[in-house]
Formats: structure tokens, sequence, C-alpha cells
């Protein structure tokens, strides 16, 4: 049997799961979702408020990785964090507990929906996501969700539907999103990332390729941005159904007569020639039109009504940590963004520029060692776009500072910048130099927005 099918014969016999790291963005709605089917408990290394709201549901959850956790578990299920070296991981293999990933637990989740809308990308997939969720609850298809970040809408990162369709976020790191059963696959971009599993970017074309290759071929479809480059090559000659998207009119779903007043950006959506929806979109910048667009095209093949391509998207106002405003600081507006890849930065400085009435302000965080050493020069060149450089020390995430790097060096590449070692510092060098009509940014994917918070009034 293969593990798929060892896995979804569990689940359905209503065998009890054991969560390791039950409380992630990713693995909590897994158990709200899974104990609909299985009775289930999970450990997680701290407390929070996604662990009281899973233990409000009957779930039980231990603080502290443990052997004793796993103690009457059938099977196991990890977050991609919990290592071999996990004592839950440890007790579970000495006793012959199967242990599956995360990602395949999706995968069996998924093959229970009619329409599996799986949206994947180096960038944008969050958006992209929300945006199709937002899309999906007009049209009252009652999805469910699971988005790597909180969509206000819903108030979560997850919502559990009673419809025929399921949205996912889609991850490419450790080949995730290869556990996966789409009906509709969603190719935002390609970028070279997470080149501490991947090799090169080659690599990360063929995964993209794979994860591309597991529609149906025949009642299946490919969404894909054909404006990027490397999505084209890695799905040139896909024998898919293939859907385009894109600003250049060879798109098969593209978009017309954009026009920017204030943050509202309109334009017409086509869609195999013929006008299929307005919108009216309430997030700055191009890649958010991209973003949009891919959202439609997927609704499109779906066959939803155009209508509510524009509700949706008119109210969708941007995830958690997307361009999300935290407040004012003597006079200067403060948002966070998630932003941590080079292309990611080049994307929101873009949307930002014009917005400004005086400076641009970023305080920038790393995001791993190995990613900040890989593209080094690329973060300091868009870095240097912004007015004023504020440098917090690297996030180290899931690794050890093997490289001998540090947000020093940016700093060093980068005249006038600033390095400030902790949050306290970062947060009191902000409000000195805030003045009004400064746009103050604090990005990166660690936890940088706490800085936003400190000073945000």
């Amino acid at each position: 049997m293969d593990r798929t099918s060892q896995l979804e014969q569990l689940i359905l016999s209503g065998k009890r799961a054991h969560l390791v790291g039950i409380g992630g963005v990713s693995m909590s709605p897994l158990a709200s979702v899974l104990a609909k089917y299985v009775p289930l408990s999970g450990s997680d290394i701290r407390e929070s408020t996604v662990i009281e709201e899973l233990r409000s549901k009957g779930i039980t959850v231990h603080i502290g990785h443990s052997a004793e956790n796993v103690t009457g578990a059938d099977f196991v299920i990890r977050t991609a964090a919990a290592r071999e070296d996990n004592p839950e991981i440890i007790y579970a293999r000495e006793n012959s507990i199967p242990v599956f990933e995360r990602a395949e637990a999706w995968g069996v989740i998924m093959r229970n929906y009619k329409n599996a809308l799986c949206i994947s990308g180096t960038h944008g997939k969050t958006t992209t996501t929300s945006m199709a969720t937002h899309i999906l609850m007009a049209a009252h298809a009652d999805p469910t969700v699971m988005i790597g970040g909180t969509l206000p809408l819903i108030h979560a990162g997850y919502r559990v539907g009673g419809g025929d369709t399921i949205v996912l976020e889609s991850c490419e790191y450790y080949d995730s999103f290869l556990s996966f059963f789409p009906t509709v696959a969603v190719v935002l971009d390609i970028d070279a990332d997470h080149l501490d599993y991947f090799k090169d970017l080659d690599a990360i074309k063929v995964s993209f390729r794979r994860f591309a290759s597991l529609v149906p071929d025949k009642t299946g479809f490919v969404i894909y941005n054909c404006d990027d480059a490397n999505t084209v090559e890695a799905l040139s000659g896909l024998e898919r159904k293939l859907v385009s998207f894109g600003l250049g009119e060879n798109a098969l779903v593209r978009a017309a007569n954009i026009t920017h007043s204030d943050n509202v950006t309109e334009f017409d959506i086509l869609a195999n020639g013929e006008n299929y929806s307005h919108v009216s979109l309430h997030v700055p910048g191009l890649h958010n039109v991209k973003n949009a667009l891919a959202a439609a095209a997927a609704a499109w093949v779906l066959g939803i009504d155009g209508d509510a391509v524009s509700r949706g998207l008119s109210t969708f106002g941007g995830a958690e940590r997307r361009f999300q405003y935290k407040g004012s600081c003597n006079g200067a507006l403060v948002y966070d963004d998630y932003a941590h890849h080079p292309q990611e930065l080049h994307a929101l400085i873009d949307a930002v520029l014009p917005l400004r009435k005086n400076r641009v302000i970023i305080a920038f965080q790393p995001h791993t060692y190995t990613r900040t050493k890989a593209l080094f020069s690329d973060f300091v060149s868009e870095l240097s776009r912004c007015d004023k450089v504020f440098l917090a020390e690297i996030y180290a995430a899931r690794e050890q500072n093997t490289v001998g790097i540090s947000s020093a060096d940016l700093q060093k590449e980068l005249p006038g910048s600033v390095f400030c070692p902790t949050f306290p510092e970062l947060a009191a060098a902000l409000e000195r130099e805030a003045q009004p009509g400064d746009i103050i940014l604090t990005v990166g994917a660690g936890d940088i927005y706490t800085v936003g918070e400190m000073i945000a009034k």
C-alpha cells in the first residue's frame, strides 16, 4: 500500500492521530479539519492563542515535545520543522507508528473535494489564495480554505466549509506541494529561493513542473503566469489544459484599461478575448493586478460568474502582513509586509514609491542565513532604492549560522544605513527618524512586525 492510501485508510477508519507542531500556520487548520474525521492530540513548543483555540474544540495539546505525548496514537503527522531527532518522532519510529508529513495529510483531505484549487509560486501565494477565497465567498461556494497568513474576511488563516471546493496555498519548500492532488494548479512565478533545499533554479523549475503535472490531464487546468520567463520555460510542452494570465495581449486571461486613482487600481479582465469582470482593487502595485488575474483565471475555469469576481476582489484589503497598515508615528504612516526575497522587495517598493509624500524608510529583517548569503547583492540593490534603510539582525528560523553572515554585512554595502542589533534600539531609531509624510515599512518573514507595533500609534 502506498503512503497516501495508508494515510487515507487511517483517517477514514477514525484512527487516533497525533500532530507534532500543531500550533503552526498550516498545522492548526489541518487539526481543525482532521478533527471532523478522527480523534487527535498535538504538541507544540509554546502556548499561543492558536493553542487555546484548538483546546476549545476539545483537542488535547501538550506544551513541549515528549515521547509520552504520542502514547495511544495510531499515526503521527508532523510539521516540516520537526526533524528525526524530535523525541516524539523517535518514539513513533521505535514503536512502528507511521509518521506522515503535513502536506501528505492535506493531500488526502483534498481528494474528498470536487475542486482542489492549489496556488503555488515563489511569490504571491498568500495574497492570491486570499483573493481566491474572497471570490469563492462572494460566489457563495462555501469553500474550505488554508492560507499561510490571517485573512480578515474569515478572521483566521483557514476555514472549514461545506462546499465542494478547497483552496490551498501550496508551497514548494521540501517539495511539499508534490503530495497534493490539485484539479486546478496555479503557478504564479518561479524564482531562485529555498536554496538550502534546492540545488539551483533548474531544480526549482523541475519541482514546479512536477506539481503542474499532478493535475488530471483531461479534466484539470494549469493556470500560469505567461509574463514570467521561468514559469513559461518550466511548463513548456506540458500536456495539460494550460490557461495563461498576464498583462500582455498574448495572455488568455489579461487585464485591460488599467487606471490608478489614490490607492485604487481599476481594470477590466478579459478571458479568451471576452469581457469577464471589472475590478476595483484596493491593494497597490502591478504585482497585485497579476495576483488578481491569477485568482480570476481560477474562478473562470471553475465556472464562477464574473460578477462574483468583481464583488470578491472589491472587498479585498490584503492579508495580514501584506502591506498591512499598522498606524502612524510622528506623522509617518507605518506599514508591515512579509517580503523576504529580493523580488518581493522589488514589488513592494515599486508599489510604495508612487504613494509617498516624503520618504520611504525601510526596516528590514533578513530571513535565514542561507537566503541572505545566496541573494546578498540582490538584497543590497533593492534596499538601496529606499530613502533610508534600517537593518535588524537576520532571523534564523530553522537554521544555524554556519555561513558566518550578519545584517552588519549588508549595512557595510548600504551607505547611510543603520544596523540595530535589538528591536528596542530599532524602534527608538525609527521614532527619531520619522517625519510627517514618510512611509515606514517593517519588512521580513520573521518577527519584525513587532517593531511596527512598538512605534505605531
